[in-house]
């Protein structure tokens, strides 16, 4: 048996010469890269001329599963099976998603509650993670076959506003495609490294990167020094991109056709066929002054003046955000040094051109601005292969830090590999009604399940005033100071009451215990997917049931027998399910009795509310 050992400082596995790959995870457009006679390339599709892969999910009828271009055409022909902007739901719950709902073509899950998104398609549920895991799978599998070896460790982009959970997911979803994620870098750290920026540690200065994308618009201002990358503003628009101005081609083509926009949601293939067409002209508008394209047998045309008129609205909303993070920053234009372009839609010169007169400067746009992100991803990945030692990199947390939550969980709190020092948080609340202690139990790994992960201690915090289960707010913060001791602290923000307790996160476990555990995660990844996605469905399940009775307790007089039979016969549903295995059908047991019961609680409150107003007047 081979031992492998792993390096303390940056948690990463030592194992000779193995590529680590760069992953650029995009919205609308995905790529892989890594490092080729010294050299960031990212790799091309079997033709050998496309680097890009359409971030597009398809569930066909025979049960597979396509990724890319592939999946992409079936947005014209199967468009409630194909899955597309992913990456806008990683780490969101649907309470989060109100605003995002009418932009998207598949069915979302409303469980009203702050658990993470499902996505449905036909009889089946899944997470983005799940989702955001095939189109990994695709793109391992194309450097996979480049290399004709096998690739186990990555560098994953994500944009720089991300939040713990949306990395946290980006995590979850490379390791349940097989993938050790070595490290989460911000999207414009690596734009700035495929530019050689920040390679000379002796140079420091203020860059901006501006990431125009398929579907989302970042800006980024960072601040260089000593090799260190600091994010000083962020701002953008999460639905301002390349998509938008295929969109207002689509109108200009819709008004030449003269066929009402309305129309195209209705005839879905008919939208799918205008919106192609209108990507292509937007392409073409890039390298020629007029486009000129067939709907059917109609012929739809638009010169280049005319789109940039219909785009030049969205291209200032991208400089207005480019104000807004400078004036976050307290910055103005003279002091950035440098504009880095990314994304796909800076080809558009009117974009390149209104964002160098913006900041009074040439920009950076030699390189692909589709593959930059992947490009810097792959330096970043040389650089943690310890190829570039003149750079630094800082001590890391080499495992995963977390709590038990309902059901075994694992909830993590700190990633693996994230700096030290460090301290992040996350609030919970009790799942009794009257509960007075709480006991928080602290484990170290990388696996789903608590009981295939290392526990490090617990402690209880006591004393919490007896509330109704779901209204007590825990707060509990994780601080690892520089000498990797961890401070685990517990407080009922509502009350006050609170407790602490320090553990050695790494004391007793070997560098091969620590390997293990981490190939241990890799190679029980869907196995703890499934186990974490039906217990995390039994949860909802339960806590709808205990909601469920309550409900009908407190609004019996309000309920018709009709409407009372048919929520009990739906709870009863619900329990069965619940003691199944099959987590789809517990999930379409919780749609089924929020969609019957969501209209009958609106009315009941409103009733309550009416209830309470009688008898007072309104000054």
């Amino acid at each position: 048996m081979a031992i492998i050992s792993i390096n303390l400082k940056d948690g990463t596995l030592d194992s000779g010469s193995e590529v680590i790959v760069g992953i650029d995870l995009g919205t609308t457009n995905s790529l892989v890269a890594y490092m080729k006679d010294g050299q960031a390339v990212c790799v091309k599709d079997d033709t050998g001329k496309n680097t890009l892969v359409p971030s597009v999910i398809h569930f066909a009828e025979n049960g597979a599963v396509l990724v890319g271009d592939a999946a992409k055409a079936k947005l014209i022909t199967d468009p409630g099976n194909t899955i597309y902007s992913v990456k806008r739901l990683m780490g969101k719950s649907y309470a989060d998603l109100t605003a995002v709902q009418g932009f998207l073509g598949y069915k979302i899950l409303d469980d009203d509650k702050a658990s993470l998104v499902k996505i449905r398609v036909k009889d089946h549920y899944y997470t983005p993670i799940q989702l955001s895991a095939e189109i990994l799978k695709a793109l391992k599998a194309r450097i996979e076959k480049e290399l004709q070896a096998p690739v186990a460790k990555a560098v994953i982009t994500v944009p720089a506003y991300f939040n713990d959970n949306q990395r946290q997911a980006t995590r979850d979803a490379g390791k349940l495609a097989g993938l050790d994620v070595l490290r989460i870098v911000n999207e414009p750290t690596a734009a700035a490294l495929a530019y050689g920026i920040g390679l000379d540690t002796t140079q420091a200065e203020i860059i901006a990167v501006y990431d125009l994308g398929g579907g989302t618009f970042d800006i980024s201002i960072l601040q260089i020094q000593d090799g260190i990358f600091e994010v000083l503003a962020t701002n953008g628009d999460t639905f301002l991109g390349g998509d938008d101005f295929d969109s207002a081609i689509v109108t200009f083509f819709c008004s030449q056709l003269k066929i009402e926009r309305e129309i195209l949601a209705e005839d879905k293939s008919l939208g799918q066929e205008i919106r192609l067409l209108a990507e292509l002209a937007k392409k073409a508008l890039s390298r020629s002054e007029k486009f000129e394209g067939k709907i059917g047998n109609q012929t739809v045309h638009i010169t280049r003046a005319e789109f940039e008129a219909q785009i030049a609205p969205m291209v200032q909303k991208t400089l207005d955000c480019c104000s807004g993070a400078l004036q976050d920053a307290k910055l103005t234009t003279d002091k950035i040094d440098k504009i880095v372009m990314v994304g796909g839609s800076t080809r558009v010169p009117l974009v390149h051109k209104s964002v160098a007169g913006y900041f009074g400067k040439p920009v950076f746009n030699s390189l692909n601005p589709d593959e930059v992100v992947a490009l810097g991803a792959a330096i970043q990945a040389d650089i943690l292969a310890g190829n570039q030692k003149e750079l630094l990199l800082l001590d890391i947390a080499p495992l995963s830090l977390g709590i038990e939550t309902v059901g075994g969980l694992m909830d993590v709190i700190i990633p693996r590999n994230s700096k030290v020092p460090t301290k992040a948080g996350r609030q919970y609340t009790t799942s009794v009604d009257g509960q007075k202690n709480l006991k928080i139990a602290v484990y170290q790994g990388e696996r789903d399940l608590v009981e295939n992960n290392r526990k490090l201690g617990e402690f209880t915090l006591r004393g919490i005033p007896p509330m109704p289960a779901g209204l007590p707010k825990i707060d509990i913060q994780f601080i690892i100071n520089a000498d990797g001791i961890l401070n685990v602290r517990a407080r009922e923000l509502r009350s006050g009451v609170e407790q602490e307790t320090d553990i050695r996160p790494t004391f007793g476990i070997t560098e091969e215990e620590m390997a293990a555990m981490l190939l241990d995660s890799i190679s029980h990844a869907q196995e703890d997917m499934r186990s974490r996605g039906l217990l995390e469905a039994r949860n909802e399940a339960d806590h709808l049931l205990q909601a469920g009775v309550k409900f009908l307790k407190q609004n019996e007089n309000i309920l018709t027998p009709e409407e009372k039979k048919e929520t009990k016969m739906l709870l009863d549903a619900l329990k069965t399910a619940a003691d199944s295995s099959d987590k789809d059908n517990i999930l379409q047991a919780v749609e089924a009795l929020n969609s019957y019961t969501a209209p009958l609680a609106h009315r009941a409150m409103d009733q309550t509310i009416q209830a309470a107003m009688q008898g007072k007047k309104v000054s």
